[in-house]
């Protein structure tokens, strides 16, 4: 059985997560940094994680590791690997990357090294002058690491926290894959009503219906390696089907609620809900988030509030997290509550010191997931 090594991307933060989920897949760990998981796994790894992982942006083939703290080293280096064996004759091969703490810091001039670098092996390889990059696509990435260069090619081409629910947005959409984050470190669970009442898109519910109905977050979304003749047709149907047979067999009494004070965002966040199959687990509604009460169940918030930034003044969400902080203090006793928010100083306003928190980011902006999970009747007031 051939072997291959894959390089799975996530947004900081969340390399645990996506660690234990290639674990729980199977596949063997080579490497753990920030941002990115090197494992190992056989052809068929390329079909199970880019239609499993839940937490990665991009799975990657690593073609080739080597140092690289001169052109000349990062041009021999890459003529060296065996590039023929996935790009043919008329098949493009563009290249981008990104380069961390190494001498080689100018992407652009990577960029150029390392393309021409792969032409020249090609064309020797091939016995002509000029290749015509006609044929498929084999997206060629580099990442430059403290002067050792990671040539790969891309197997997902549209990220994969593009799960293809998502036709329309609100404003400041949470990216799908933090939006599992945060769904999975708030613990759904069955009896427990898991509800987020800034719902925007409703990405943060639907990702916890989606995790706990065990629907693939790319069962339903196609991936740049299903081109590719090294991964077989047949991979990519077993991978599918397997998936398919996991849902099916989940039966759970899991139910959810999203709402938000903007009408449209509710809408767009029940589209969503129907594209991603979990619209009967959802009761949608129009509220406000400082008038939630528990209504005598039990109860996880899960949210990611205006911060400020996009979405209201830094003043208005500073008066909305004292406002809800009073509201859900006196309304929602014993429910549980994680909010995401890029405010250092949310716990001071809302009026609790956390009992967990937790560094994260949406994008380039860093955040902070704040994790109220004790009873609050025995822990005193933020000091």
């Amino acid at each position: 059985m051939n072997m291959f090594t894959y390089t799975a991307t996530c947004l900081f933060g969340l390399e645990g997560l996506l660690g234990a989920e290639i674990d729980a897949l199977g596949y063997r760990r080579l490497q753990t940094m920030d941002g990115r998981i090197t494992f190992q796994g056989d052809a068929a790894a390329a079909a199970v994680c880019n239609i499993h992982l839940r937490f990665a942006e991009r799975l990657y083939l690593q073609l080739g590791q080597f140092h690289a703290a001169t052109f000349e080293e990062l041009f021999q280096g890459t003529r060296a690997l065996s590039l023929e064996e996935w790009i043919g004759k008329n098949d493009a091969f563009p290249v981008r990357g990104h380069a961390i703490k190494s001498a080689l810091f100018s992407v652009p001039d990577c960029q150029r090294i390392i393309k021409k670098a792969a032409a020249t092996r090609l064309e020797e390889i091939y016995g002509i002058s000029r290749l015509p990059e006609t044929g498929r696509k084999y997206q060629l990435d580099f990442f430059l690491f403290k002067d050792t260069a990671s040539i790969m090619i891309d197997l997902s081409g549209t990220p994969l926290h593009k799960r293809g629910y998502r036709p329309g947005t609100v404003q400041a959409p949470l990216r799908e894959t933090l939006a599992a984050a945060v769904a999975k470190l708030a613990r759904p669970r069955e009896n427990v009503l898991f509800c987020d009442p800034f719902c925007g898109s409703g990405t943060i519910v639907i990702e916890a219906v989606m995790q706990m109905q065990n629907i693939a977050p790319g069962l339903f979304r196609t991936f740049a390696a299903e081109a590719f003749p090294q991964f077989p047709r047949a991979l990519w149907d077993a991978a599918r089907e397997a998936a398919r047979e996991r849902m099916c067999e989940t039966k759970t009494d899991f139910s959810a609620r999203a709402s938000d004070i903007d009408p449209a965002a509710v809408e767009i966040a029940g589209e969503c809900a129907r594209r991603a199959g979990v619209f009967d687990k959802i009761r949608f509604c129009c509220q406000d988030a400082r008038t939630l009460r528990s209504e005598g169940v039990r109860g996880t918030i899960a949210t990611n509030p205006p911060y400020g930034e996009r979405l209201l003044s830094l003043q208005e969400a500073e008066q909305l997290y004292r406002e809800i902080g009073k509201s859900w203090r006196e309304n929602l006793k014993c429910w549980q509550i994680y909010v995401l928010t890029s405010h250092e100083a949310f716990p001071r306003l809302y009026g609790r010191r956390p009992d967990k928190v937790r560094k994260l980011y949406n994008g380039m902006i860093p955040c902070h997931l704040y994790q109220f999970f004790k009873n609050p009747q025995k822990m005193g007031k933020f000091a």
